[in-house]
């Protein structure tokens, strides 16, 4: 495997010719459209480095949550989260199921951190070929607060912080409404093997649930962009893989918040009770398809 940024620069660069994206996010510009010429380029790096076997699992289940979008519903999409390419190669899988898979795709609205936007050109490139909502994750959050020493400083990110995130639940409370199913890793952030902390769901995602009509959990298993421990992301090492993406049943999320809440009465913070038995069922959905792949 090699660094994404070196065995495709040239298909990088047109990406960033073919880039609109701006780098800095605000309250004005939290819903970014998919760039569809940036898209066929990621679909030529994909298309090289995704195995034959490779597919979605399960995908009539997606079939069903576009059903309930077009009846009005609103409708999340919750999927693991190993690598910067597990949107992309879900995106293409769609498209090549066809039907109401690529109708679902081409309605996907994702939940992507600010630092996608703002770390450097290649990967804000990358960010663009996909719709998205940009958000302030309160991870980052906590980053920048051991970071900055500055109490005006901090001030500063705290408020950018608030408008970027109420800016960008006001677009949410929009489109989930307007035929857009909407997808976010519980996780936060991509899982990294020697920081266990990366796999716990974060809390906030309990109050998307909550105001969500569906949901459908989505395993990964397989990766062909694994994150380099010794650089950033754009240098994040690519190599072939096959992708094997496992879709839950539509859940009704009132009726799976209420029936956690009810088993884990007990527990101080029902909200993280939530997001755990979430990441508990991605883990079992995990270890069954890969026993599948094993046997």
């Amino acid at each position: 495997m090699e660094p994404i940024s070196k065995k495709y620069s040239g298909l990088i660069m047109k990406m960033i010719e073919s880039s609109r994206a701006q780098m800095k996010v605000s309250d004005e510009n939290v819903y970014q459209p998919s760039n569809k010429t940036i898209l066929g380029y990621i679909d030529q790096i994909i298309e090289e480095n995704l195995l034959p076997g490779s597919r979605i699992l399960e995908h009539q289940h997606l079939e069903q949550l576009f059903d309930f979008v077009q009846q009005g519903k609103s409708c999340l999409i919750l999927p693991e989260h190993y690598s910067n390419f597990d949107l992309p190669v879900f995106h293409y899988l769609l498209r090549k199921q066809g039907g109401k898979c690529a109708d679902l795709a081409e309605k996907l609205i994702a939940i992507a951190g600010y630092k996608l936007n703002e770390t450097n050109p290649v990967v804000t490139a990358f960010s663009e070929a996909y719709s998205r909502i940009v958000i302030y994750p309160s991870r980052s959050l906590e980053i920048i607060k051991e970071k900055l020493k500055d109490p005006k400083e901090l001030v500063k990110e705290l408020m950018k912080s608030r408008e970027i995130n109420h800016a960008a639940m006001k677009a949410l409370n929009e489109m989930k409404y307007q035929g857009h199913p909407i997808l976010v890793f519980p996780a936060g952030t991509r899982y990294r093997p020697w920081d266990p902390s990366t796999k716990r769901g974060v809390r906030e995602i309990d109050s998307y649930v909550r105001s969500f009509d569906y949901m459908v959990l989505v395993s990964i298993n397989g990766n062909m962009l694994r994150i380099n421990p010794e650089g950033e992301m754009h240098e994040d090492l690519i190599g072939p893989d096959t992708l094997l993406f496992q879709v839950s049943e539509p859940i009704v999320c009132d009726e799976f918040r209420e029936k956690i809440k009810h088993e884990l009465h007990f527990r101080d913070d029902k909200k993280q009770a939530v997001v755990d038995a979430i990441m508990e069922r991605l883990d079992a959905m995990h270890e069954a398809v890969e026993k599948m792949r094993l046997a």
